[in-house]
């Protein structure tokens, strides 16, 4: 009984260990994901603001910094990561920092301040994801 209970146990500790190393070589890359999250929550606030129309400027120039800082770790969060993708996030820095010059006090100067933004985003995801 001793015996078939300690087998037991070590097979339940053998499961257990395996689901954590599986887990563990799932997520190599926890910045790379941590990254992109929380550009999407930045994107996603701005998306919200238009779509609910309640396009506050102070929240808009928050959230468009914030994007562009989380931007800036892209290269470091993707190591040995191709030239292309490389020029992909330049294009995004670019564009984001376009929208932050361009102060969109409206949620139509929002959206239209989104648009090549979003595109940009759409366009490196086909690509890498």
């Amino acid at each position: 009984m001793r015996n078939a209970l300690l087998i037991v146990l070590g097979l339940v500790i053998g499961v257990m260990g395996t689901v954590f190393a599986l887990n563990a070589l799932h997520e190599h890359q926890p910045l790379s994901h941590t990254v992109m999250t929380m550009m999407d929550h930045h994107a996603g606030a701005l998306r919200q603001a238009v779509k609910s129309r309640q396009c506050d400027a102070a929240q808009t120039q928050l959230h468009l910094t914030r994007l562009l800082q989380t931007q800036a770790d892209l290269k470091e969060a993707f190591p040995g990561v191709d030239q292309p993708f490389l020029d992909e996030a330049a294009k995004l820095k670019d564009k984001t920092q376009a929208a932050l010059q361009a102060a969109p006090a409206d949620c139509a100067a929002l959206a239209t301040a989104l648009k090549p933004i979003a595109e940009t985003c759409q366009s490196c995801h086909q690509q890498y994801r």
